[in-house]
């Protein structure tokens, strides 16, 4: 697993985003300053039909991830879970969108079919809260983001990024 650092990321991930490869990064964000950093550098080369896909308990900072992303692109709306609504709108120009999903609340991937369908995957950036309730109908270049706490450090997280 190779480390994202402030000297490599942006170049590391231009090169996830423009290519279908595999990879396995690591990333420590400790503060919410540098989870935000590391979410601008994705936004810096998301396009349309970009997946990425948060993991994560509660409190993890998938919000915060997305927070980043919406900041980078200047949406001024509040950033929060569409933990109900199932998924936020964004529009971010003329020509694109970012769909922000939480589906905490769906039970599999055939409840997000019968109740949501795939269109989202190709019309927008999609950002996936709890993304592995629906793993195996996601695009094969999605990208998974795993977060994880450090349970002596509250600010202290641990991004694991990967694509199979």
């Amino acid at each position: 697993m190779q480390e994202l650092n402030i000297h490599n990321i942006d170049n590391n991930i231009k090169n996830i985003l423009n290519n279908d490869i595999s990879f396995e990064y690591s990333y420590i964000s400790n503060n919410t300053d540098d989870t935000i950093h590391l979410a601008k550098s994705f936004a810096k080369f998301l396009k349309c039909s970009d997946i990425i896909v948060l993991n994560g308990e509660l409190g993890s900072g998938k919000t915060v991830f997305m927070s980043g992303i919406a900041d980078y692109f200047g949406i001024e709306d509040q950033i929060s879970s569409p933990t109900f609504t199932i998924v936020n709108e964004y529009t971010i120009n003329d020509s694109n969108t970012i769909f922000h999903f939480d589906v905490y609340r769906i039970e599999d991937s055939n409840d997000f079919l019968d109740s949501i369908g795939t269109e989202y995957f190709s019309n927008g950036i999609c950002i996936i809260e709890w993304g592995n309730i629906i793993k195996d109908i996601l695009p094969k270049n999605s990208i998974f983001i795993d977060i994880s706490k450090d349970e002596n450090d509250y600010d202290k997280r641990y991004f694991k990024i990967w694509r199979k």
